[in-house]
């Protein structure tokens, strides 16, 4: 099983953008975690499409389980 520590960003154009981590500690501290994007975002280096990011939006833990086949 795969997992992943999705942080949400909201930009300076209304929309959101994700950036993805994997394996994540846990269990997730969501003080450190909301530091951690709030000096992502004074640090003023991550850009999307969407525009440079403003605002913490969200964080979320996804698992993902995968199954692999041989094609003989």
């Amino acid at each position: 099983m795969a997992k992943a520590l999705e942080l949400q960003f909201g930009t300076e154009f209304g929309k959101t953008a994700r950036i993805s981590l994997e394996n994540p500690k846990e269990p997730i501290d969501e003080a450190l975690v909301k530091l951690s994007m709030e000096q992502i975002i004074a640090s003023d280096i991550f850009t999307s499409a969407s525009g440079r990011f403003v605002a913490p939006k969200g964080v979320r833990v996804i698992e993902r389980n995968v199954t692999d086949y041989e094609l003989a």
